[in-house]
Order: structure tokens, then C-alpha cells, then sequence
């Protein structure tokens, strides 16, 4: 039979030796948890943490996760791993025939805190700096005072800087919770948990706002203060990062529009089912890369980048040739022709991929967050904000550097200059289509990765892309860009305040008074919708 770990750490404990004192000290602590009380089990708890003995921790460990078993028959303790199989606590070895009376050992909330701050003080001293940097923030959480030597020992020898500072914090939480720790030493802990200004700190340094020491309270009420006021700004500068999260998004959905509403003054409600298309053409590449090659499933978002592209290009390429054409100029009819076609796309993708959500994974490269000066960044937003700004000067770049877009330019100032000296307007008209549906197919990739792919993904985003490009200046991209970032930080601004659904009203209110000042946007750009 293959062995488990529990029984590997216990065998090279076995190993090392331990001496007789330590082993003794085990056995009394494995003897009180065969007793099956609180009380025992949490002096047990404080004995097997304290013995030295290196099989503490697969016990610990199996205690932790539910596979530490007692037999009121002999009095003996057994450990379980995950296929069922059944070893002796002490030494490690296989129980060929298990007790009929397994009891799993009993804890309550008190007794897995105190367990798991037991393995993180174990942890203290690994070679692993990440492993010691998560064991003191786990002493940090417990602020164990029997944890206090062991901590003072790892943050003599730790050289590692970062888990040097949280050392040092988990040491002043614990001084800060200990009764009879002088007044100096509470101090220096209330100065170093002022440095750290997170939540965490906040909590442990209120508690000793309220203690005889006049002393003590003042610089415990200042040290509040600090980190309250840091809390404050971090607060804000959060909200900003939301807001310029939220605007790369709405970017991103409207920067397609600002092309086919904006330069060709073409009313398309059926917008929102571009940025579907390029949802579901996400969905369906990685579905092939997890039936085909699952190994290679992080390179599915670049091939569907320009694969939904195409997708969401060609459907605007059919949208502008079979109905847009017969309708230049008549904003209010392609306005309900291009709502009837949103209709058959949803309808469309719902027969044939279902109403159901479907699942869209995230590379290993767009998951986790990182701390940044106490902000909270997560690698998926960061990477939309940088595709975004990507597709933005890419499309920049594509209208000023190339002989389409100076011809889009030329057919959006003057059409009839333009088709005088030969340009072909109608074909400029469709690849200028298919251009902001493809820009849209785009958004669909990014839009999978942070919403829920689904037949009405794209009718979330609509509105709120009239409403940038409206804003921002029709047919200025620069004014998209402005609309969409100002808009995305002043609704995450609101939230808070009025809730989601008033805050998106008293945008709308805000934008509606702002039209009525300024109807061409901020930044107003003239063009074939001016001129009509």
C-alpha cells in the first residue's frame, strides 16, 4: 500500500529521533485527548504545540482537517488520510484491523482557532518564506500569548524583510492582548500596528483604547486616528480603481459604437449582440481547448481575440448590406430595424447554446489579486484595463495611420466630396460596420472574463454605451475614452451612497441635464450625424 503523507511526516519524524523528554510529552498530550473533553483536548492542544516533537504537526494537520480519530476501547489515537485508510497517531504505522469505536476528536470555534495558530507557529521556522509569511499572519489573527516566544525566536533569526514586518506585527498584537505587558511595550506595539493601517490593526488597537493607563489611551486614540485616516483615503483611492475598472469596461463596449453611431450616425440597438457574438465565440475556443488540448487552455483568449473579431465583424458586414444601407438617414427606422435584428441574435444564440449561463475560465494569468499600497488588485481587471487602452490606440492608430481610415474621415466630412473623387463610399460604409462590430466581437472576450456569458449579455451594456459616447462627444474617440472613465468612477462614487440601481438613475438625471447644456457631448466632433 502506498503511504499517505501523514504517515511520511510521522516516519521521518520517527527518524530524526526525538529525545525521550519530548516523546513523553506527546504521549501525555495524545493521553488527555483520549479523554474526549474541551478541556483536555485544549490543554492537549497546548502540549503538542509545546513538546518540540516533530510528528506534532501531521497530528495538528489531521486534527485541523477532520481525520484525527480517538477509540474510547483502548484509549488510543489514530489519524485517517483521504482514501479511508487508518495509522496510529505516535507512530505512524498502519492499523490492519481499525477499532470499531473511531471517534472523531471534537472541537468547537475556540479549539480550531487555537489549532490553527498551533500550526502556524510550527510553520514559523520553514524554509519556506511564503509558508512563514502566512504562519504570522495566522499568530497575527489568534494573538496566542503562549505563541509569544516562539515568535520572538523566529523574528531573531528571519531575515527575509517582509516576513520580518509581519512578525513584528503578530508580536505587538500579542503584547497588545497581554494583561500583564508594561505600559512601554504596549506602546511600541500600538506604534508598530499603526504603521501596518489595515482593518486588522484597527480592531486590536481599539482594544486598548479603554484601559487604565491614561497613557495608553492617548496614544492607542491616536494611533486610531492615523489609521482611520489612512483607511479613509485607501477608501478612495479603492473607489477610483473600481471606477477605472468599471470605465475600461464600459470602454470597451462603447468604443465599437462610437464608430458605427458616432461616425456613421447609424442608430444600432443591435450593438449589445455584437459584444454576445464575441462572448460566445470565447466560449466555444475554449471548449475546444478543454476537449482538445486542456494543457494549452491559457493561450484560448489571444486565439479568440481575433476569432471573435471576425465573428462579430462578419455579422456587422451582413447587418449593414442587408439593412443598414436602405436606411441611411433615417435614424428612427434603423433604430427599430437594428432592434428587431438584437431580437433574432438573442433568440439565435438561445436556440442553439441554451438560456443558461455558460462557464468562461480565466487564465492562470488573469486570476488572484495582489496587494498594492493597500489597494486590492486583481490580475483580471488589471489586464481588461490594459487590453482596453491596447484596442483604444490600436483603433487610434488604424483611423490616422491607414489609407481605410482616412477614407472613413473623409466619407464621415463630406460624402459626396468623397465620393467624387472616387472613394466607394458603400464599401467604406461596410467596412467602417464591421469595423465597430468587430471592435464590439472584442469587448465580448474581455466582457466573459468579469460577467456571466449568457443570450443577454450584451443587453446589460447598451444603454450604458449610448450613454458614454452621447456623453463623451458623438464620433470622438477621445471623448469616449473621457466619458467612459469619468462615468465608470463617478457611478462607483455613487454606489455607496444611493445604492447601484439610484446611483445608474442619477447618472442618467446628471447626463440628461448635461445634454441639455452641451448637446453634442464634451468634447463635440463634426461629421455626417452633425450635418444631417
Amino acid at each position: 500500500m502506498r503511504p499517505s503523507l501523514i504517515q511520511i511526516l510521522i516516519a521521518i519524524a520517527l527518524l530524526l529521533a526525538p529525545l525521550p523528554a519530548l516523546a513523553a510529552a506527546l504521549d501525555d498530550a495524545l493521553a488527555r485527548l483520549a479523554a474526549d473533553s474541551y478541556s483536555e483536548t485544549e490543554k492537549a492542544i497546548g502540549e503538542i504545540t509545546a513538546s518540540g516533537d516533530q510528528a506534532a504537526l501531521a497530528i495538528l494537520d489531521a486534527m485541523a482537517n477532520r481525520r484525527l480519530f480517538i477509540s474510547a476501547g483502548d484509549k488510543s489515537v489514530y489519524v485517517k488520510d483521504g482514501a479511508g485508510a487508518v495509522f496510529e497517531a505516535r507512530t505512524g504505522k498502519p492499523v490492519a484491523s481499525a477499532p470499531a469505536d473511531l471517534a472523531m476528536v471534537r472541537l468547537n470555534n475556540r479549539l480550531r482557532g487555537m489549532v490553527e495558530a498551533s500550526l502556524g507557529s510550527l510553520t514559523l521556522l520553514s524554509p519556506d518564506a511564503g509558508k512563514r509569511l502566512a504562519a504570522a499572519e495566522t499568530v497575527f489573527k489568534s494573538k496566542d500569548e503562549k505563541l509569544l516566544g516562539t515568535v520572538e525566536g523566529a523574528l531573531a533569526k528571519e531575515q527575509n524583510a517582509r516576513v520580518k514586518q509581519a512578525l513584528s506585527e503578530a508580536r505587538a498584537a500579542i503584547i497588545l492582548a497581554k494583561a500583564d505587558a508594561t505600559i512601554t511595550a504596549k506602546t511600541e506595539a500600538i506604534a508598530v500596528l499603526a504603521d501596518r493601517a489595515d482593518r486588522d490593526a484597527l480592531a486590536v488597537v481599539r482594544g486598548a483604547t479603554a484601559t487604565p493607563s491614561p497613557e495608553l489611551n492617548a496614544a492607542a486614540e491616536a494611533a486610531v486616528q492615523t489609521i482611520e485616516r489612512r483607511l479613509y483615503f485607501v477608501g478612495l483611492a479603492q473607489n477610483v480603481w473600481y471606477g477605472l475598472s468599471l470605465g475600461s469596461v464600459l470602454l470597451l463596449a462603447a468604443i465599437g459604437l462610437a464608430i458605427t453611431f458616432g461616425v456613421m450616425g447609424v442608430i444600432n440597438m443591435a450593438h449589445g449582440e455584437m459584444v454576445m457574438l464575441g462572448a460566445y465565440t470565447t466560449f466555444v475556443v475554449q471548449e475546444a481547448f478543454r476537449t482538445m488540448a486542456p494543457g494549452w487552455f491559457d493561450w484560448s483568449l489571444p486565439i479568440a481575440i481575433p476569432l471573435a473579431f471576425l465573428v462579430a465583424a462578419l455579422a456587422g458586414i451582413a447587418i449593414e448590406r442587408g439593412i443598414i444601407r436602405f436606411l441611411y438617414g433615417r435614424p428612427l427606422e434603423t433604430l427599430l430595424a437594428t432592434w428587431g435584428v438584437s431580437l433574432i441574435l438573442q433568440q439565435a444564440v438561445r436556440t442553439t447554446f441554451g438560456p443558461t449561463n455558460r462557464e468562461v475560465g480565466n487564465p492562470s494569468y488573469m486570476s488572484g489579486a495582489f496587494d498594492f499600497f493597500g489597494l486590492s488588485i486583481t490580475y483580471g481587471r488589471l489586464w481588461i484595463i490594459v487590453f482596453t487602452l491596447v484596442v483604444f490606440f490600436a483603433l487610434l492608430l488604424a483611423l490616422k495611420a491607414t489609407p481605410l481610415g482616412l477614407q472613413m474621415r473623409a466619407v464621415t466630412q463630406n460624402r459626396r466630396m468623397a465620393s467624387s473623387m472616387g472613394i466607394r463610399t458603400g464599401w467604406i460604409d461596410a467596412m467602417t460596420f464591421a469595423l465597430g462590430s468587430g471592435i464590439a466581437g472584442i469587448a465580448g472576450v474581455a466582457l466573459s472574463q468579469i460577467d456571466n456569458v449568457s443570450p443577454n449579455l450584451g443587453q446589460s451594456y447598451i444603454i450604458d454605451s449610448f450613454m458614454v459616447v452621447v456623453f463623451g462627444g458623438v464620433g470622438n474617440l477621445w471623448g469616449t475614452l473621457f466619458g467612459a472613465f469619468v462615468l465608470g468612477v463617478a457611478n462607483k462614487f455613487l454606489e455607496p451612497v444611493a445604492g447601484a440601481v439610484l446611483g445608474k438613475i442619477l447618472i442618467l438625471v446628471l447626463l440628461i441635464l448635461f445634454i441639455q447644456r452641451r448637446p453634442r457631448g464634451m468634447f463635440a466632433l463634426k461629421g455626417r450625424a452633425v450635418e444631417a
